[in-house]
């Protein structure tokens, strides 16, 4: 018969390697979740460049979501980039055409997937508009619709951007705001993107 004080001591022995296996274990598993999500970023950048025609370390990204949808905007970081500025501008222009078509083989591309939204996008198509804008620095494509099936697929496509391409965009857009002339600042002050951009463009 096993004594208690034995027992404990055996079954402390035995569970010893165990607890040791497991911490060992746990770096040597974060280390390859980094490298995987570190290949899954340098995959999402080394094909953007050959879509977008532009150097993503020369430019910035940013997903906004609104009320009735949002927007996709890009601009160079140094704004005597002219190259990259027309880039951006003949990239977003006809991504606009191609999204109000249905064609969404661009991010499909990109990402190596289908991002979410896409297939109500594409059968919503007649309910969206896509707007091309010219802003300083850059461009944009405002995304809008009245369909509510429709604005909550733009924005699960947006919150996918965002996340992809870790811009560090808010993933929840504010319920009263839209982008353009009806667009509502008076919240967010001199903050507001779109009424910098929008300020900027104009003079």
């Amino acid at each position: 018969m096993v004594k208690p004080k034995n027992y404990f001591g055996l079954l402390l022995a035995l569970m010893l390697p165990l607890v040791l296996a497991a911490r060992t274990q746990q770096p040597s598993e974060q280390h390859h979740n980094h490298q995987q999500g570190k290949q899954r970023v340098d995959g999402v950048n080394k094909r953007g460049d050959h879509a977008m025609g532009f150097s993503h370390e020369k430019t910035t990204h940013h997903f906004r979501l609104t009320a009735e949808g949002g927007a996709i905007e890009v601009t160079a970081n140094d704004p005597n980039d002219t190259a990259s500025r027309e880039q951006i501008s003949t990239h977003l222009s006809h991504i606009a055409g191609m999204f109000k078509e249905g064609d969404f083989s661009a991010p499909m591309f990109i990402h190596d997937e289908a991002p979410p939204g896409v297939a109500a996008m594409k059968r919503l198509k007649a309910d969206i508009t896509y707007t091309f804008e010219t802003i300083e620095s850059g461009a944009r494509v405002r995304i809008a619709s009245a369909n509510a099936e429709a604005v909550e697929a733009i924005h699960g496509f947006l919150r996918y951007q965002i996340k992809e391409h870790q811009t560090g965009d808010p993933l929840e857009g504010d319920k009263h705001a839209s982008i353009g002339s009806d667009h509502s600042c008076s919240a967010m002050k001199e903050t507001c993107p779109f009424a910098v951009a929008s300020r900027a463009a104009d003079k």
